[in-house]
């Protein structure tokens, strides 16, 4: 797929989050902008019904006056990624104002995390147009002004003999052609929504083409993520085939050193790299990925910009990466991105076919079979909480 030019939004300073506790100062007025609804725990308990409407299954409101629930079947989240507690208002004009708010059109949606990577999803089915605009996604995502996310995952209608569709907006506002962790997500969100129990298998269509997660007894999800792209222009890469129409351990210079770089696309593209002529060991947690790798993502080798991938061998078998994503900067974990380190690591002969990656938010199954060539990824998705917002 090629890759359009990003979408660019401006500061999210006005991007209001509506709910103070009971010391806060009363509610100030708020500009037309895209507000956050938070409500007390009384609220929250009457508004139950209407979530379990538009999510199904048992819903239940939280002590902290927010509406959660895990997927069924799986333990309850480990950890709260966020959480707002409202008291009742304390002047007429505040109840006015929520109560009109409340009254407004509300996007409801469930936040979902796969090792940290986490996404707002938005049921789309009906429409094959994003309820939300690319410039208020990357409002959502500010994690200051916002609900704060990796971007935002819509679940459309399926085309061409697909299931669903699913778009996906980056927390700056541009939209990639898929989401490793974003698609395991996607399968426990199309579950939750179709109330399906058990395994279960979906066709995807993506950005990339299609994608085919399946739900696992243990929770888990197992997606078959297609064939890797290794010729240059396809990736894409203005960089030298070195290894038949592949870029393997190509050379490039950034800031004084001269990095081997191998390029593999998932349907989007990535730039793997386990060090530099200059460095004798590449020890990923020494390096600052805010330093180096906007210098990856937007060097002129890559015309689409790039994922980049900093990978350690820790055995043939074990391997650590951190990753600095498109459109999203330094994450806790990339699924294509994992798959992509685990063929450039067979590639330049450093790893077995199966391995176990080590990202920053916790470890993913990869496996590049040989029969068929299909990269495979076994991961965890969870939901984390629910919420509504107004635009």
């Amino acid at each position: 797929m090629t890759v359009g030019p990003a979408h660019h939004v401006g500061p999210t300073e006005n991007l209001p989050v509506i709910g103070r506790t009971a010391t806060s100062n009363p509610l100030p007025q708020i500009p037309p902008a895209l507000a956050l609804v938070a409500m007390s725990p009384a609220a929250a308990a009457a508004r139950a019904t209407s979530f379990a409407a538009t999510f199904s299954g048992s819903t239940t409101p939280s002590s902290r006056g927010l509406l959660r629930r895990p997927f069924p079947g799986t333990p309850a989240p480990r950890r709260a990624v966020a959480s707002m507690a409202v008291s009742a208002p304390r002047s007429p004009a505040a109840a006015s104002f929520l109560e009109r708010r409340e009254s407004e059109r509300a996007l409801h949606f469930v936040k979902y995390q796969g090792l940290g990577n986490d996404f707002i999803m938005v049921d789309n089915r009906d429409s094959a147009v994003p309820k939300v605009t690319p410039e208020e996604a990357a409002k959502i995502c500010d994690r200051n002004f916002g609900v704060g996310a990796d971007g935002v995952i819509f679940v459309m209608p399926g085309v061409n003999g697909a299931d669903y569709t699913m778009r996906i907006f980056n927390s700056d506002g541009s939209e990639p052609e898929m989401c490793g962790n974003g698609v395991r997500c996607f399968a426990r969100f199309i579950a939750e929504l179709e109330n399906l129990q058990g395994t279960h298998s979906f066709k995807i269509h993506t950005g990339a083409g299609l994608i085919i997660p399946e739900i696992q007894n243990d929770g888990k999800v197992k997606v078959d993520m297609g064939q890797p792209i290794l010729n240059g222009p396809d990736v894409p890469t203005k960089l030298s085939s070195t290894k038949n129409e592949a870029v393997v351990q190509a050379e490039l210079a950034i800031d004084g050193l001269t990095w081997y770089v191998t390029c593999v696309s998932m349907g989007n593209p990535h730039c793997v790299t386990f060090g530099a002529k200059e460095l004798k060991d590449l020890h990923v947690d020494d390096w600052n990925l805010s330093d180096v790798g906007p210098k990856f993502e937007h060097h002129d080798m890559f015309p689409a910009r790039t994922n980049t991938e900093f990978v350690q061998v820790l055995s043939r078998s074990h391997l650590k990466m951190r990753v600095w994503e498109r459109g999203a900067g330094a994450t806790l974990a990339c699924g294509t991105g994992a798959c992509a380190v685990v063929v450039a690591a067979v590639l330049e002969g450093r790893a077995e076919r199966k391995c176990v990656v080590d990202l920053p938010g916790g470890p993913l199954e990869i496996e590049w079979r040989e029969y068929n060539n299909h990269v495979y990824m076994t991961g965890p998705a969870e939901a984390v909480f629910y919420g509504s917002f107004v635009h």
